[in-house]
């Protein structure tokens, strides 16, 4: 199945608790991309918007978005526990399916100049030469604008990075310092886990939250960090993952939360509007069960049952639209991506056990 072309942006947004803000940025997303997930914090006063599509319209949405931001957030009011530089404040690229990390910056480029071309705000960029550290410490001038930033928006860092897990938790029972110093042993930086960085925020109410980016997701998972917490005797309240997870890391954090199961779930639901569109009975008779099966597909656990299912379902919904004469290449990678990332987290025993499932549905994922 195609899976070229297609990405994922993240975009991270100042502004956590004024739900008519929140809900314009991610409208003005969904004017260009396929939107997946929006996942606002009060206490960071940030909003995380996970987003899909092919190039061209990734870079729309993702300049719709930054507008509505621009228009609608002033940094000067601003308050929240998180560091930022900007109104939109980060903006990452990922490459999904056959896209490669190189096409990701190649994009991230693009995407940073229409900011500065459109709007005006200033733009960083980072990544491998620079990090989101070193931004917001000072330690950098913007590469596009400035040197002054925009008086009320600031300004926005655009990258390209691989998929990554936003994971944090609650320290019970630890100060500040003690949190802080929890944090750099377990810093890949450090010496600590592979894949690991981690930060401290003081919440209100005197809550202490251990903030980390899982960037190996496959060598370190959220289940990984919390075996080592345990194994430290290091009590924790209520994980949360931060966005969307990758099948591969998915543990019992991430119900419903899996990036491949929102692909399919997208994918579905853009092939319901494309139905309903045309109007005839079967075709409005298929969104409604195009619709459905979104909803599942949004809400997918991780149990490997469920995984196998999860992948089988996305495989055997590209025929559907197909059929239907509604598939487009970017539908066709999204459905692509998801299947495929659904089949790369399920584990050797599951594959013994439904042997003829597993054969069927990598001879439906083999390039045609």
């Amino acid at each position: 199945m195609n899976t070229k072309g297609l990405f994922e942006s993240v975009p991270n947004f100042s502004e956590g608790r004024r739900a008519q803000v929140i809900s314009a940025i991610a409208n003005a997303a969904a004017t260009g991309a396929q939107l997946l997930d929006v996942d606002s914090d009060p206490d960071h006063n940030r909003a995380v918007i996970s987003i899909a599509a092919s190039r061209p319209r990734l870079i729309d949405g993702l300049v719709a978005a930054v507008s509505a931001a621009v228009e609608r957030i002033d940094l000067r009011a601003h308050e929240g526990v998180h560091p930022r530089v900007g109104a939109a404040d980060v903006v990452p690229i990922v490459p999904l399916g056959e896209s490669t990390l190189a096409d990701a910056r190649e994009l991230a480029r693009e995407v940073g100049m229409r900011i500065w071309s459109d709007l005006h705000v200033p733009v960083y960029w980072y990544g491998e030469l620079r990090s989101l550290a070193d931004i917001r410490a000072g330690r950098a001038h913007p590469d596009l604008g400035g040197p002054d930033l925009h008086p009320t928006a600031g300004a926005v860092c655009v990258g390209a990075r691989r998929t990554l897990v936003a994971f944090n938790v609650l320290l019970q029972d630890m100060d500040v310092a003690q949190a802080r110093a929890l944090a750099r042993s377990l810093r890949e930086s450090e010496g600590g886990m592979r894949g690991v960085q981690a930060m401290v925020f003081l919440l209100p109410r005197g809550r202490v939250q251990l903030s980390m980016n899982l960037f190996r997701v496959e060598e370190t998972p959220p289940a990984a960090v919390l075996a080592e917490l345990a194994r430290r005797d290091v009590r924790v309240g209520a994980p949360q993952v931060v966005g969307l997870c990758p099948a591969v890391a998915a543990g019992e954090v991430a119900a419903g939360r899996v990036l491949e199961a929102r692909l399919a779930a997208g994918a579905a639901r853009a092939g319901a509007l494309k139905c309903r569109k045309r109007g005839d009975p079967e075709a409005v008779a298929l969104a409604g069960r195009l619709e459905s099966e979104a909803e599942k597909l949004a809400a997918l656990g991780v149990d490997q049952k469920e995984l196998l299912a999860g992948a089988e379902r996305a495989a055997a919904m590209a025929a559907v639209l197909r059929a239907a004469k509604v598939l487009d290449g970017e539908l066709e990678a999204m459905l692509g991506a998801a299947s495929g990332g659904l089949r790369a987290a399920i584990s050797g025993p599951t594959e013994m056990e439904y042997a003829a499932r597993v054969r069927a549905l990598d001879a439906r994922l083999a390039p045609s």
